[in-house]
């Protein structure tokens, strides 16, 4: 546990100095502890350490940690969701992140029984391995998406291309932080463990960090 307190200590300090080289507060931004492929054990850890919310990138490894943990924190899907696992994503899930397309947030307001928060994750890069709105169709997306009762978008969200330098991210971090600026929403999800300083200072309100503070991730095990 002591490795977790002080990785975590260490990441809540480049956090802090990363909002204050933007001249804001390190309290507007709410670090989300990556821990998929962690096991239980370390996640409790991590919990009583501090970790103010979890982030999980499939439903059924959430599903078991969080039959073994409850929701002493608030829990964020971050992967991709298949449609097939919105319901059991909704009773799950505080919070959504990664809604990449109509027929999903469709399916998340048919199947709950009661307002679910979720992100809309864009496609900065337009690649094409990756899911999310292209920047083009946020603003129908969303006129779309107001249209579903039981849906509460409260930001977007982003996963950049990979680069070799975090300064390269820093052109989509912004690109995001624009089109959030035009919309009126709140929240920001982007940045990770190589690059969430940079996203801080190009305005993220949640970073998503895992391996900073679990260390390696031991590899998954065959399905």
């Amino acid at each position: 546990m002591e490795d977790i307190r002080a990785n975590l200590e260490r990441v809540r300090e480049r956090i802090a100095g990363a909002a204050r080289r933007a001249g804001r507060r390190p309290e507007e931004i709410l670090l989300v502890a990556v821990s998929k492929t962690v096991p239980a054990e370390r996640v409790r850890d991590a919990i009583a350490a501090g970790v103010p919310a979890l982030g999980e990138n499939r439903v059924q490894e959430a599903k078991e940690k969080i039959r073994e943990l409850a929701h002493p924190v608030p829990w964020h899907l971050i992967g991709r969701l298949q449609t097939n696992k919105v319901k059991d994503a909704v009773a799950l899930f505080d919070l959504i992140q990664s809604v990449d397309r109509l027929d999903l947030a469709r399916e998340i307001d048919r199947r709950a029984s009661k307002p679910v928060d979720v992100l809309l994750e864009v496609n900065v890069g337009g690649e094409e391995s990756k899911g999310g709105f292209a920047p083009a169709d946020l603003k129908p997306a969303l006129e779309a998406i107001t249209g579903f009762p039981r849906l509460r978008v409260r930001g977007l969200m982003t996963i950049p291309p990979a680069v070799s330098d975090p300064e390269l991210a820093r052109p989509s971090f912004r690109l995001l932080r624009e089109l959030r600026d035009g919309t009126g929403l709140a929240e920001l999800s982007m940045g990770m463990s190589a690059d969430f300083e940079v996203a801080i200072e190009e305005g993220a309100t949640m970073v998503r960090v895992g391996t900073a503070i679990f260390g390696a991730r031991a590899p998954r095990a065959p399905a």
